[in-house]
């Protein structure tokens, strides 16, 4: 719902609902490219225990429900971003004997914002085991793969991210029939760039439901960026203080709209996949296709440190 400075005096109650189950939040027809192929050119003797597993339960995401009061209809998600349609990749080069990419680099956001797969159209790998030789970069991987974002369980592993470096991949089947390896180059997301990114997915979406574009919201824009640095600590609307999320940037004493959407966790990881759960929500979605808004300020934290790493904000205003 949209907050307007008249209604907000008479407002004595806010509920926020707080989702930490990405089983609840549906992405409809969103399957994030999720096939990476690469080969090695060192050769490594296949282990006899695995290395590979982090016994933390990976935190899939967390999407904290939007704070609005509009009365705009949802216009029903067709999965595309104008021009952007997201599908599984296949391969388009067959894996060498033995091998278990056909590349030997991949460089990858700290964030991150990919899984790591085996070529596709191996089958019958069987349990592998996956190993790095810079904890200090890739401490590990978590036996899983994010399947809501559309990669495969079975051969895809989602890293655990430690630092900015460079580390060797190595992975292989048991059976010594397969092994490989991959220098996996991490850098630093482009903190500024991915923030104006997600205004230019929203006005892609806008177009696309004939709706106004929105321009960068100068004046909440330092808002924004707090509100990103408070959910690292406080995920809710309410601030760490105990006022509301609104007081980051006061409605002028000659009125105005605004609203804030907020998303943390394993799937918010770039602007794509950050507008795609918000998408994936009615409430935050209203938000997006709300035809009163006209400015947008995009606040985004990267945190190794923290207990999410991604922390997003959205905060749309009249003013």
């Amino acid at each position: 719902m949209t907050t307007k400075a008249s209604e907000m005096q008479k407002q004595s109650k806010m509920t926020i609902l707080l989702s930490v189950n990405a089983a609840a939040i549906v992405i409809a027809g969103i399957l994030i490219a999720s096939a990476i192929w690469f080969n090695g050119g060192l050769t490594f003797h296949v282990v006899g225990e695995r290395s590979d597993i982090v016994e933390d339960t990976m935190g899939e995401m967390a999407l904290l429900e939007s704070v609005s009061e509009s009365e705009a209809t949802p216009i029903e998600y067709q999965g595309d971003m104008g021009g952007y349609t997201y599908t599984t990749q296949t391969n388009t080069g067959n894996v060498p004997d033995g091998e278990i990419w056909n590349e030997n680099t991949l460089t990858i956001y700290a964030t991150p914002d990919i899984d790591i797969c085996v070529g596709s159209g191996l089958t019958n790998l069987g349990d592998m085991y996956w190993q790095t030789s810079n904890p200090a970069v890739i401490s590990g991987f978590y036996d899983s793969a994010r399947t809501w974002l559309g990669y495969d369980k079975d051969t895809c592993r989602y890293p655990v991210v430690s630092g900015i470096g460079s580390t060797t991949i190595t992975a292989g089947t048991y059976d010594g029939k397969r092994k490989d390896s991959i220098v996996v180059n991490v850098v630093a997301p482009p903190v500024e760039q991915w923030k104006r990114e997600v205004l230019s997915f929203v006005n892609n979406i806008r177009a696309n439901n004939n709706l106004g574009a929105l321009t960068w919201g100068n004046a909440c824009e330092s808002a924004a960026n707090t509100r990103a640095n408070e959910i690292k600590t406080t995920y809710s609307h309410t601030r760490p203080d105990g006022s509301s999320w609104a007081t980051a940037c006061p409605t002028p004493e000659t009125g105005g709209t605004s609203g804030e959407n907020l998303a943390v966790g394993n799937a918010a990881v770039s602007p794509v996949t950050t507008v795609m759960l918000w998408m994936g929500s009615d409430s935050h979605r209203a938000n997006i296709l709300n035809p009163d808004f006209t400015k947008l300020a995009v606040g985004f934290v990267f945190d190794l440190d923290s207990t999410y790493k991604t922390h997003w904000s959205q905060f749309f205003s009249t003013y």
